[in-house]
Parts: structure tokens; sequence; C-alpha cells
């Protein structure tokens, strides 16, 4: 745990009790606070109060009278589509707002770091679609040459409930952006940014205000290096931004399908499924990522080259990461092989919840039989089309399956059910087809999660298949 530091003696109200809300509770009396807890579901706050903590609604007048601070969990919308009530109530009342990823970053540094061989690290990694695959890919290379490294955030633990990090650790954060959006402290010593597409636009008023809360992880503490993908129009404006020239190497350029001309700058790039890395006008790295098995398609490529870089700004070498590189075996639910039988391949890619990502897995395989759909997120289906070549039929689930089905630009059977589309899928593929599950869409339709979905759909496969 990462005991909260500067509240000794203080209250300080949590709101939301989830994972990360009961880890922040608990790291603030570790710290000497007290914490005050609101959720609006009561088992949650049976669940806060069976740990000793006090619950308060925290919407009633004068309940921020003694608090110093309101610390809210990510979950919860604070401005857009509308004010949350009690981040409202914690405003008018001057009472400063704040996330466990600011009180992280002011608390991690201890004064054992002074006596510590080599200082940990944090390396924090944003952007909309890759950064699970990029921060545990990079945990893996970590742990492979030996490094102590923790991965949290989005993924792993919480920020909070982490162990202190020793000599030379490093610990390698997902932060999504209601996380960078609140936070009053964000201070990495490494920032990368993967890429950007239109998600969670409700939340944050539009792209502009997607982006401007991405933006603020490589703004408000300014880190000692930023891995940049440059392949859409915001990450090659931000790397402009951070950029003194282009021989500036504290920004290092990723990119998946172009070269990149970086003069006398840091970059790393993948091309035809190659990683090439070049500083100072020479190639200092290469690797062939076409034959490694936990790393499938051009989107897996970019993840690879943001691993990559952020593995070398921490003194790893080219061969090292190479190496650990090829025993990766990949994340659950995102291009997950999960059997080949008969000479048909079963590949769960659930966490493909918006157009972009699901665009990616369809490019990553050939002769797809693909299973798509659920709730469909604002921007529509658009994107989709001209994507879907290698595509042989569709299968389509969720509710609104016929609608679903409607706008896409390929032949679709309506399945309504993951059931009904493993079964239809599995009876008609071929050898050297895929079946894939990449849904372009939410999963809360039919399912509590994306993970949720992806075990059904490994369920059914092994059911089906009776592996």
């Amino acid at each position: 745990m990462i005991p909260v530091r500067g509240v000794q003696g203080q209250k300080v109200a949590v709101l939301g009790l989830g994972r990360s809300g009961l880890a922040t509770a608990r790291a603030l009396r570790e710290g000497g606070a007290e914490a005050i807890c609101w959720d609006d579901n009561p088992a949650a706050r049976d669940t806060a109060e069976g740990e000793g903590f006090a619950c308060r609604e925290l919407t009633r007048q004068g309940a921020f009278d003694d608090i110093a601070a309101l610390i809210v969990s990510p979950g919860i919308p604070h401005l857009y589509p509308k004010p949350n009530p009690v981040v409202r109530a914690a405003l008018i009342a001057g009472v400063p707002v704040d996330n466990d990823i600011g009180l992280f970053f002011r608390s991690v540094a201890s004064g054992e770091w002074d006596e510590f061989d080599t200082p940990p690290k944090v390396v924090a990694i944003t952007g909309s679609n890759g950064k699970s695959t990029t921060v545990a890919l990079l945990h893996h290379i970590l742990e492979h040459v030996g490094r102590d490294s923790q991965m949290a955030g989005n993924i792993g633990r919480g920020v909070l409930d982490i162990d202190p990090p020793r000599d030379g650790g490093v610990v390698v954060l997902e932060l999504s952006s209601y996380q960078t959006d609140l936070a009053r402290a964000l201070t990495p010593d490494v920032a990368v940014f993967t890429n950007l597409t239109p998600d969670h636009l409700d939340r944050h008023a539009g792209m502009g205000g997607y982006f401007a809360a991405k933006r603020r992880l490589f703004a408000e503490g300014g880190p000692d290096r930023a891995v940049i993908g440059v392949d859409e129009d915001e990450g090659l404006f931000l790397a402009g931004q951070l950029s003194e020239g282009n021989g500036d190497d504290r920004v290092i350029r990723v990119s998946s399908g172009q070269k990149l001309t970086g003069g006398a700058g840091w970059t790393v790039f993948a091309r035809k499924g190659f990683l090439s890395e070049y500083r100072k006008g020479r190639q200092a790295g290469s690797i062939d990522l076409r034959d490694i098995p936990g790393l499938p398609g051009a989107h897996n490529h970019q993840n690879a080259c943001a691993a990559y870089a952020a593995a070398r700004t921490l003194g790893l070498a080219p061969r090292v990461i190479e190496a650990a590189m090829r025993t990766y075996p990949g994340l659950p639910h995102r291009s997950q092989r999960v059997a080949e039988v008969d000479g048909v391949s079963y590949v769960n890619d659930s966490k493909a919840t918006n157009v972009d990502s699901a665009v990616k897995a369809l490019s990553a395989f050939r002769k797809i039989r693909w299973i798509c759909g659920g709730l469909e997120k604002e921007g529509g289906l658009e994107g989709l089309k001209g994507a879907t070549g290698e595509v042989v039929k569709a299968y389509v689930i969720g509710r609104e399956a016929a609608q679903f089905a409607m706008q896409l630009d390929v032949e679709a059977e309506v399945c309504t059910t993951m059931a009904q589309a493993v079964a239809q899928a599995s009876a008609e593929a071929e050898a050297g087809e895929t079946v894939l599950l990449a849904p372009a869409a939410a999963s809360f339709d039919q399912y509590d999660s994306f993970e949720k979905r992806g075990e059904d759909f490994i369920a059914e496969v092994t059911a089906r298949l009776q592996l």
C-alpha cells in the first residue's frame, strides 16, 4: 500500500467505493487521515462500514464543512454530461477535488528513495486503444530481464494498493482519460501516448475535451521522456508541443505503418511487420515482429513500438527487448487465440469495444467469420465501411442485432446470442479461416463487462468444439 502523504489529522471524503475507492480510503487511513465515504449503492456502503469507515451523504447541507478534500473514483462523471451533485457541492464549499491518481503521484516517492542506488521510475501510458497491451508488454519485458515491476491503474491493482517500489523498481500505469482528467498531480518519469480515436465523447463533451484530458498527462508535470504515437493529428500535434526541435530526443515518436524520418531525433516505427529504431539519424535497433504470436497485426505492432520505446528509455538493449517480446503470451480478450481446430482459428478480441479497435482487429487476420454487435457507441458504425475486405460473413449479437446488421457492408446474419453466433460461425467456417469476436460495441446490453462477453465466447467455443 502507498500511504497518502500530507493528510495527517484531516478528514477526506471519498466518493465511489469500488476497487479504487476502497483502496483510496485504506491508503488515506494509512496516511493518518479519516476517510469519510459515500456511494449510492447500499451494499458498497456496507462493505466500507464493515472495514470501519464512516459513511456520510455528501449532498446534504454542511456535508463539506469539516472536509479537507474530495477524492472521486474514476467511473463517476464530474462535469459532463452534467455536473455531479457531490462534486458540485464540494466546489461550492471551496473543497479541492482530486482522484487516486493525483494522490499516488504526490505520495509514491519517500525518503527511502534517497538511499537507493537507482531511484524507482513511473511509466504512465494513456491513449484510446492499446493501453492495456502496451502496459502488459512493458511489464513483461521488465520482469523478463529481472527488473522489479508492478502494473497498476486501469489494469492490475489500484495505484494506491501496490507495494512501495523498491530500489530500481518500475511502476507501469495504465491511465484512462477518466483518470488523467481530474488528477491534480501527474508527474511520471516516462509518459506514453498510444493513439487517439473517438471514445467517451459524452464524458468529455467531444473530441476536444477528450484529447485535453489525455494531454494533461504530458502538460501537468513534464515527464523526462515522452513516447508519442503520431499516426493521428492529435499525437503529431502533441509531439510538436513537447519537442524543442528535431534533435530533441526527450520525445520519441512512434508509428505503425509509416517510416518516420526524425532527422537527429529519436523514432521507433513498424512497417510490414518490421520494427525499426532510429536515433540521431542512424538505425539503433530492429525486430521482426511477424512471427511473434502474442502480437498479431498492425495494431499490436504499434503497441510493440510504444513498449519498445519505453523500455529503451529505461536502459534496456534491443536484443534483450526482442527476446522478452518473443515470450509475451498476450492479454485475455485482446487478440487472444482460444483454439485451432481443423484448420479454423478462434480468436477472442472482446476488448474491441469501439469501431477503431474492431477495424484494427479485422486487419490482423485473413478470411474472417466475424462475431460483432452490442451496445453501439456514439459516432455509429461508419468507420467500419471499407475495413471488412477479409470478412467472409458477420454474425451479429446484441439486443439491437438487426439494426446493427443493417449498417454493415458485408453479408450478415442476425444471431442475437453468443451461443447462436458461435454455433453458426463454427458450422460454416472452413480450413484457413478465423472465427473472430471483435464486437465494435460496448457489452452492457447483454453483459456486465467486455471480460464477461469474452468469457462467454470462450465457453461457447469450448463447448461447441468439445475442447
